[in-house]
């Protein structure tokens, strides 16, 4: 673990699987020290397993509480739902590629936040007529 500076130098590798694994709890709701983790199991192997299609059953129930404030059609909250839900697989998808085991495998902080930031966008709905 020498990205963590134990028994190496400290380098930037670290901290983007930090941010990734803080990416994974935030939106997941869980801790890399929670139960269903003792096994073989990590937090980073359950977001990547539920990619594309299984990403809304994993993340935190309560982001999806989401209140579309002024949406009265139906057409329009599915609309915003699928945005909602493209935002979450995106970000899943960060913090897993953020997190993967082998440092030259990980995403690059400045692609992170390229995208991290196109998501926000996304999801706002920057640059579209709603």
């Amino acid at each position: 673990m020498t990205e963590y500076g134990m028994g190496g130098e400290v380098s930037t590798f670290g901290d983007i699987y930090s941010y990734g694994i803080l990416l994974l709890e935030i939106f997941i709701g869980k801790k890399p020290t929670d139960e269903i983790f003792n096994g073989s199991l990590s937090l980073h192997q359950f977001a990547k397993l539920a990619l594309p299609e299984r990403v809304m059953e994993i993340v935190d129930q309560s982001l999806l509480l989401v209140e579309f404030e002024g949406l009265n059609e139906s057409q329009t909250r599915t609309d915003a739902r699928g945005r909602l839900e493209l935002c979450l697989v995106s970000v899943i998808s960060v913090g897993v590629a953020c997190s993967m085991i082998s440092i030259k495998d990980r995403k690059k902080i400045g692609d992170a936040m390229v995208e991290m930031q196109g998501i926000r966008d996304l999801y706002l709905g920057v640059g579209r007529n709603n």
